[in-house]
């Protein structure tokens, strides 16, 4: 059996369980993504698995990344350390300052 191309692969299908609001962090396993809208409970629809994406810093982190620097999620927010509970999400694409609300983030898995 040959085959078959479905789709290209920068988004793919989610359903949720409940409602997730857009720019949600969504983990499936190991598969990390990124709602780009709002996507009800029960509903079909799809999180962004390639793409550059603003992703907000938590007030209280005062860390710096730098370009290039690996990100990971957690169900809490992002990360630069690998540790138990933590997904590779992707890379820093610009340099965020301590005082910087967001971290520009390229998904790759």
């Amino acid at each position: 059996m040959q085959a078959q191309f479905v789709h290209d692969g920068r988004q793919v299908d989610f359903t949720p369980d409940v409602d997730v609001p857009v720019g949600s962090i969504v983990i499936q396993g190991d598969l990390v993504g990124i709602t780009r809208r709002d996507l009800p409970a029960d509903t079909l629809g799809s999180i962004a698995v390639e793409g550059v994406f603003d992703i907000p810093k938590d007030p209280a982190d005062a860390e710096t990344y730098a370009a290039g620097q690996k990100i990971y999620a957690t169900t809490d927010g992002i990360v630069t350390e690998v540790a138990d509970g933590t997904f590779y999400l992707g890379k820093v694409v610009s340099d965020a300052e301590a005082t910087d609300n967001f971290v520009r983030v390229r998904l790759s898995q």
